[in-house]
């Protein structure tokens, strides 16, 4: 990865993030962490249809953490859209715990509550869900991570 001649950041242009985006899940998982690491939202609908599609084994939890960093209504609603469509499928196990934890950092952001009908008593999280994790640890894990990007930011 070259630097962006525009900025000098050492995180690729889009060109290159976008041919990333195009290989195995370890490419797309550094492609959507660098993605978010510098907001490039203008990927918002690459990664959202990459997450809805669940292609690659690990790479969703580099979308989730993208789509926490934009932290807009529509990555919310990208976000539901995933928990919609997979955490009705119990034996599929892929990163709705990553997805819940960017949607719940998304609504403390924007002051929003679009988690709560996955999180009602007989909700889809509660049907899917197969440990302890307690949504509140998967949001400050989320949450954590932004901050770290944000200082990143701040360094470069």
């Amino acid at each position: 990865m070259t630097l962006c001649e525009d900025s000098g950041r050492w995180y690729g242009s889009d060109r290159e993030l976008a041919i990333l985006l195009d290989y195995e899940w370890r490419s797309r998982l550094t492609a959507s962490w660098l993605i978010g690491l510098d907001r490039r939202e203008q990927f918002r609908d690459r990664i959202g249809e990459l997450l809805l599609a669940s292609e690659a084994a690990y790479a969703g939890q580099g979308y989730c953490f993208a789509l926490a960093r934009f932290a807009t209504a529509a990555d919310a609603s990208v976000l539901a859209a995933y928990l919609d469509a997979y955490l009705p499928q119990l034996d599929k196990r892929y990163d709705q715990d990553w997805a819940l934890g960017a949607l719940l950092h998304i609504d403390t952001v924007l002051g929003t509550d679009s988690a709560a009908r996955f999180l009602t008593e007989s909700g889809l999280w509660q049907q899917w869900r197969n440990s302890e994790e307690v949504p509140a640890e998967l949001r400050a894990w989320i949450d954590r991570l932004c901050s770290a990007g944000d200082e990143c930011m701040r360094m470069t």
